[in-house]
């Protein structure tokens, strides 16, 4: 049980705030070697206790979120917390017990460990709407080398790089110490092979990265690189919706884009829900915004919440618009993944009591997915909060022809805890996959620019009010992962689905 909780806070550790990513290579050894020659009902069990400890770790920081804003008690917040803890640690505990099951051989161990794990992190991507929150290979965003070839396999191509290590590593210490996996001793040549392997393997990944950068660098100086201005205007949540700020909070997100004014950007952009009102629906707060707007002169990327009277509805949207330097709206984007009990309640029919934790009339609608709203000679696709952490949504903007990904975000949520830095660390990862510069604009933070090799250029710290401008590179390149997604992850989905299969007519024959 202590083999297993460590590897769960070793997990925790290779992300932000702690940042320690290379414990992620091996932080799952110790939970193998707890369930070595186990059964797989234990298998199970050890690999939800280090899924536990991992995610109650990770997420705690939920707890504070839903008591601050969702204003749940203490005594429902922290069953929730767990509640959501034990069916991501459900699939670690899958993981651990699948490995008892399929892995009859220590040499199984090396291509079915990586095979299963980015399976089922590619099912929790959209199970129930989907979680895919810090997978294992984001721990990773900063080492430049190393994720470069996710223009190609995606995050799940690191997430199995990463697994696959940990599993070498477990044969190497089988093979030091003797042990047996499943009844059957560790061949040296086996443990060798699989080290110089890999090996080889974490080289090539390291020289595509290193090509791979000069490669982006040279295509990014010959594309346009427009000026982009960040606002982070430092709202505090508490007061965000409140009516009698609604006011001020507009005067302080026009005061601090005026202090770009000399540096002449041609995009400022605000972040998700900046104006604390219904944009172009409110007449006098909006015609305040679009006033500033004129005397900047240029165009603004606004967050915002917005409504549409259809067939005698009104529907609700979290929305950014574009807007010129004379005050016209050139396009709107709908945020099409919303939040399940943040902006809308899902099973609302058997769940009448619970409320959700984002402010207006109703539930939020959903906008058109792979949306993206033209701005000069290019598009841009634009990302709201969490949306970022779904591949497929970025994908999607760049096939409709984005040349620049925009995240707008309001982490206030979070208060000071891990959670902006995590919500950030995984903004690299769309940037690297699709050949895009990323610009982030959040409330209170993490604001920052991000180029096409994933090098975070700038990032503010949260909680101050920051203005920040960038020249950043408008690609056009097409990547395997933009063209084809994730048929890597399917791929390695298939496979086991294959050997879990041959391995259960394997086990009827021998009944018979």
């Amino acid at each position: 049980m202590l083999l297993a909780a460590s590897s769960g806070f070793l997990l925790t550790l290779s992300f932000p705030k702690f940042e320690i990513s290379w414990l992620a290579w091996f932080a799952l050894v110790p939970l193998f070697v707890a369930i070595r020659n186990l059964s797989l009902k234990n298998g199970f069990y050890l690999g939800l206790l280090a899924g536990l400890v991992h995610y109650l770790s990770l997420l705690y920081w939920l707890q504070h979120t839903m008591a601050a804003f969702g204003h749940l008690p203490f005594y429902v917040s922290i069953p929730i917390l767990f509640l959501l803890s034990f069916y991501l640690a459900f699939y670690i505990a899958l993981f651990s017990m699948t490995l008892t099951s399929l892995c009859s051989s220590p040499f199984s161990l090396l291509f079915i460990t990586p095979l299963i794990w980015v399976s089922l992190e590619y099912i929790r991507s959209f199970l129930f709407t989907g979680f895919p929150w810090e997978l294992i290979g984001y721990s990773q965003f900063k080492m430049l080398h190393i994720i470069q070839f996710s223009d190609i396999f995606g995050v799940y191509g690191v997430s199995f790089a990463i697994v696959l290590s940990n599993a070498v590593i477990f044969l190497i210490y089988l093979r030091l110490m003797d042990k047996s996996w499943q009844g059957k001793r560790v061949q040296t040549k086996l443990a060798v092979g699989a080290m110089a392997a890999f090996i080889v393997i974490l080289g090539a990944i390291w020289f595509y990265g290193k090509w791979r950068i000069n490669n982006i660098h040279e295509l990014a100086e010959k594309s346009p690189w427009p000026k982009i201005t960040i606002v982070q205007g430092n709202i505090d949540q508490a007061k965000k919706w409140d009516p009698a700020f609604q006011m001020s909070s507009t005067i302080k997100y026009i005061h601090l884009s005026s202090l770009s004014k000399d540096l002449k950007p041609d995009l400022v952009i605000w972040p998700e829900t900046a104006t604390p009102f219904y944009f172009m629906h409110n007449i006098k707060l909006s015609k305040l915004v679009l006033t500033a707007i004129h005397k900047v002169g240029t165009d603004f990327l606004i967050g915002s919440p917005a409504l549409t009277r259809k067939n005698g509805k009104i529907e609700y949207y979290n929305s950014a618009f574009l807007v010129d330097s004379a005050g016209n709206v050139k396009g709107r984007y709908d945020k099409t993944h919303l939040v399940p009990f943040g902006e809308y309640v899902p099973m609302k029919k058997w769940l009448p009591f619970v409320n959700k934790m984002v402010e207006s009339v109703g539930d939020f609608d959903t906008g058109q997915k792979g949306q993206t709203i033209r701005w000069e000679k290019s598009s841009i696709g634009i990302l709201i909060c969490y949306e970022i952490i779904f591949p497929t949504l970025s994908r999607a903007m760049v096939q409709n022809h984005a040349s620049l990904l925009v995240n707008l975000t309001n982490d206030a949520w979070y208060g000071r805890s891990s959670a902006p830095y995590q919500h950030f660390s995984m903004s690299v990862f769309r940037a690297v996959e699709n050949r895009r510069s990323l610009a982030r604009a959040a409330n209170t933070g993490i604001s920052g620019f991000i180029d096409p090799t994933g090098n975070i250029i700038e990032n503010t710290q949260i909680f101050k009010d920051a203005v920040i401008t960038q020249k950043v590179p408008l690609l056009q390149v097409e990547t395997l992962y933009s063209r084809f997604g994730d048929v890597f992850a399917m791929a390695c989905l298939g496979l086991s689905v294959f050997f879990i299969i041959l391995r259960f007519f394997k086990s009827q024959i021998r009944i018979r």
